[in-house]
């Protein structure tokens, strides 16, 4: 211990690091060498020790989450963090870091306010609905709905719709923990109107209905109709709570897409609570989505459960900047999910071919298909033109050493390897970054990467 402390390396790691940690990460390295050596591996020699100390110190205080470069044609990765943000949204959620806030501070009367109000007005207007929540994402919201108002009661949803999704989402786990108890009804490929009719018992508290998000059933199937639900749960004075998972704003078929249940139509029909994403197909920071109808909104509020999922005041003010762009109309220009959707594909293809001239060796430009992901319209993809490298039947190793190459560099640029051959793909890069896979692409197959 006494010979690492007095090494030079060791002593110049005091300038940057308190003493007591160096003593820490030291202390730990030969613990880890005398576990080795008991274990019967060779010791250590001396300087790699002392090496192995400032490394990792080093490593330490290097930032973990880094920006990479998205060419894999997945527009909303989940992987990579989901939807990128506007300048606006982000310009908004750094303004709302640098000091203090009017988070829960009313200014007219100087008492205490409610961080609801910032974000309210705007869902109202956008969707039509008579109240509005968030909280920190959907699950928990759609948590909080189920807890608030089913509670020890029956909720019945269709056994098609009884899913998970990513990351071990289940509904029947978020409504086991919400208290509530699940009722399937119908079948997996076929439930009808009359298959919620005859669940309805006096315990039933709501209908739900959940979004298939990253599937798709085909073949001999049949669902009743958000209009059939709420007929049925009318007749019975029952709530509907209808789970977008996504949600979106504008209409997806006039971008060539499947089209994806839309926000405002949910509340037009007559939901009493509508969850959704703001990460998704919205285009903002992480955060739950709950609209409705002002009884239902309000009671959400007013539970313990909405202070322990409420979301913070930086994804407040980026998420309502986000929600602005599509109150001015000009989400396909602005939001970056929208835009990357609606590129044309002429001006993807001169791109492809920017990046083929800068890479030195065999490569094409080849059609491909972009997926919009994050759960979002399942097998719903948009044609676009891909930078092929490889291909052949020799070429795997190529490929995913190339990939690996440019995963290392100091902004890594992430494509994706199929048929052994690397694809990237420009559709799915921000303004500005064609440049950072250009100089890659140069360093790649000039071997100074």
């Amino acid at each position: 211990m006494d010979k690492i402390l007095s090494d030079a390396r060791i002593k110049q790691l005091g300038d940057s690091y308190p003493r007591d940690l160096i003593l820490s990460q030291v202390r730990e390295q030969l613990e880890k060498e005398r576990a080795a050596i008991t274990g019967g591996k060779p010791p250590s020699e001396y300087n790699r020790i002392v090496a192995t100390v400032c490394e990792q110190l080093e490593q330490l205080f290097q930032p973990t989450l880094r920006r990479v470069i998205n060419a894999t044609g997945v527009i909303i990765h989940t992987n990579l963090g989901r939807a990128p943000l506007s300048p606006e949204t982000l310009a908004a959620m750094a303004a709302a870091s640098e000091g203090y806030t009017n988070l829960e501070f009313d200014m007219e009367s100087g008492a205490r306010g409610s961080r609801h109000v910032h974000m309210e007005s705007l869902l109202c207007r956008l969707t039509g609905a008579e109240a509005g929540l968030v909280v920190n994402n959907n699950a928990a919201a759609v948590m909080l709905g189920l807890t608030a108002l089913a509670r020890r009661k029956e909720v019945i949803v269709s056994r098609g719709q009884a899913v998970e999704i990513g990351g071990g989402f289940r509904i029947p786990d978020v409504m086991r923990q919400s208290g509530a108890k699940l009722v399937e009804v119908g079948t997996t490929n076929c439930t009808y109107a009359r298959d919620y009719e005859q669940a309805i018992t006096e315990r039933t508290a709501a209908l739900l209905r959940v979004h298939s998000s990253n599937f798709r059933l085909v073949g001999f199937t049949a669902d009743a109709s958000l209009e059939e639900i709420l007929e049925v749960a009318n007749r019975h004075g029952l709530p509907v709570l209808d789970d977008l998972g996504s949600g979106c704003f504008l209409d997806t078929s006039l971008f060539g897409l499947d089209r994806e249940p839309m926000v405002q139509e949910s509340v037009a029909g007559g939901v009493a609570l509508t969850f959704f994403s703001g990460d998704k197909l919205v285009g903002g920071p992480q955060a739950g989505i709950i609209v409705g109808r002002k009884e239902y909104v309000d009671k959400l509020k007013r539970h313990p459960l909405a202070r322990a999922v409420r979301i913070d005041k930086t994804r407040l003010a980026g998420l309502a900047a986000t929600l602005r762009h599509y109150l001015r109309g000009e989400a396909e220009s602005k939001i970056p999910v929208w835009r990357m959707i609606s590129e044309p594909l002429g001006e993807i293809e001169r791109r492809a071919r920017e990046w083929v001239e800068a890479f030195v060796g065999p490569a094409e430009v080849i059609e491909g298909e972009t997926m919009v992901g994050g759960g979002s319209l399942p097998g719903g993809t948009l044609p676009t033109r891909v930078l092929k490298i490889g291909g052949g039947k020799r070429d795997e190793k190529m490929a995913m050493e190339l990939s690996r190459r440019l995963r290392e560099r100091e902004t890594p640029v992430i494509g994706r390897v199929s048929e052994n051959a690397l694809l990237l793909d420009p559709r799915t890069l921000l303004p500005g970054e064609d440049s950072f896979v250009i100089e890659a692409l140069r360093g790649i197959s000039s071997g100074k990467s």
